[in-house]
């Protein structure tokens, strides 16, 4: 794994030797696909999601995922689109068979990331796939994302990382591609935490509240271990760091009156 200590500021230098972000290369290319009969254009009222199959916990996962990358980048999402619980379209026969398949949470690199979006068709993209994708499991799904979905990302998708999350974040795996999209698993560090070259951010469990639930998330952390906090985290944060000052201020000056008034009974 490589360590914080190296890494760059650029969040597109783990691209794998000899390719480029995002190119057509990294998937099915526009003359692989079957719509080339202007008859047969793929239909723009997709299916969006399938929100009603998520637990509480995997959608609210998603969010804080969403959140805290939003976060890491200046609260901006100028080159970048990340999805969560989204559809994502890559072939006609995929739509003809009704094969509707969505990320839990996907990162694509080099895109206007304020274009709104309610489904990610890459007949619309430029032919653009994700480079990094995080998967929540759950008991009925884990063996077929572990499967089926593990192979769609590394031969289909060519995606630079891909991570696999157990509820309450009990399980953590990931994989990276290397020369010629040949796959390793990314080695946890003494935490368990797992860093992401393409994110910059290492993924690791935490305890607490979100969205009035208290569970273990999976949240993501600077490079030198720091939690990466919310808006709201960062403002409550700066907030109780100013009362303890006051606080520490007001000792201190109850502190010089106590010595002052000592100092006086002395010289009476």
């Amino acid at each position: 794994m490589q360590t914080s200590e190296t890494e760059t500021n650029n969040p597109h230098a783990h691209e794998p030797e000899g390719t480029a972000a995002n190119t057509p290369s990294a998937g099915l290319t526009i003359t692989d696909m079957s719509w080339q009969d202007p008859d047969r254009m793929p239909p723009s009222d997709l299916p969006e999601d399938d929100s009603d199959r998520m637990s509480p916990w995997h959608f609210k996962n998603t969010v804080l995922l969403m959140a805290g990358y939003l976060a890491a980048n200046n609260n901006e999402m100028k080159n970048y689109y990340m999805g969560a619980n989204m559809f994502f379209y890559y072939s006609i026969q995929q739509i003809e068979t009704l094969d509707f398949k969505g990320p839990d949470f996907f990162i694509v690199f080099n895109v206007d990331g304020t274009k709104p979006r309610q489904y990610w068709a890459t007949w619309d993209e430029d032919v653009l796939y994700p480079k990094i994708i995080i998967e929540l499991l759950s008991p009925s799904t884990a063996e077929h994302h572990m499967r089926e979905r593990k192979l769609l990302y590394e031969e289909t998708f060519h995606v630079y990382e891909h991570f696999y999350v157990g509820p309450d974040v009990e399980e953590l795996l990931g994989w990276q591609a290397g020369m010629g999209f040949r796959y390793h698993p990314i080695e946890p560090d003494g935490r368990g935490w797992l860093w992401s070259n393409g994110m910059r951010l290492w993924l690791g469990p935490w305890e607490g509240f979100f969205l009035g639930e208290y569970h273990t998330w999976l949240r993501l952390y600077h490079p030198d271990g720091q939690l990466v906090l919310l808006p709201e985290e960062a403002e409550r944060q700066r907030a109780d760091a100013a009362e303890q000052a006051l606080a520490a201020e007001r000792q201190r000056t109850a502190e010089l009156l106590e010595t002052i008034e000592q100092m006086k009974a002395q010289m009476q």
